[in-house]
């Protein structure tokens, strides 16, 4: 996985969204091969979580950060019809869209604004992108605002990120009646085949 692992450096290493994006750019028509060779465990764990807490039929579902369309694919299996996504790489969000599971595909940062009205999604997966080099718990209220009162959302998170702000902005929002945590595993490494993973954790979060 020596290749893999250089372009996950150089995704953790970008300095800016624009970097983010044309590094994801690069990686698309690859992605898939190479993140299944290492064992690429986030959408299957995520959706895992959710087909426990939100039930199959539940539309439209939000897949943040979609990059190739992995969780697109798999929701569509178990139970969930009617998915957007969106992504901040159009090179990534190419090989999506020629997957053919999406109802809708967006361009969007959320680290920033997300192209959507409020409370449009009855959940919400986000894989991969609170992690090294990505997205902040700022990113996390950005969900909570598109995901309608009693929706679902379930989100991976690195541990290098939980401990940098996530964990406390969590406690925050629980504290104030905004989520209901429902469930949180034990951190796992995303990427067995890749050596020196930082290990990660999944969520699922009732959004009040």
């Amino acid at each position: 996985m020596s290749s893999d692992h250089s372009k996950l450096d150089a995704v953790y290493g970008a300095k800016s969204a624009a970097e983010i994006a044309r590094t994801y750019d690069a990686w698309a028509e690859d992605y898939d091969a190479e993140m299944a060779a290492s064992g690429y465990r986030h959408p299957t764990i995520c959706l895992a979580l959710l087909a426990r807490h939100l039930p199959a039929g539940s539309a439209p579902l939000l897949d943040a950060g979609a990059g190739t369309g992995l969780v697109g694919e798999w929701a569509r299996i178990v139970g969930y019809p009617a998915v957007e996504g969106v992504d901040l790489s159009p090179g990534m969000l190419r090989v999506a869209e020629r997957k053919g599971v999406y109802a809708r595909l967006l361009e969007g940062d959320l680290s920033g604004r997300l192209p959507f009205e409020d409370a449009r999604f009855a959940g919400a997966v986000c894989a991969g992108v609170f992690t090294t080099g990505h997205v902040g718990a700022e990113g996390l209220d950005e969900l909570l605002r598109v995901v309608r009162a009693g929706g679902v959302v379930v989100l991976t998170v690195k541990d290098t990120t939980w401990d940098d702000g996530f964990r406390a902005r969590v406690e925050t929002l629980a504290a104030g009646g905004r989520v209901e945590r429902l469930e949180e595993t034990e951190p796992y490494s995303s990427m067995p085949g890749v050596a020196g993973n930082v290990p990660s954790r999944v969520l699922a979060l009732r959004r009040l």
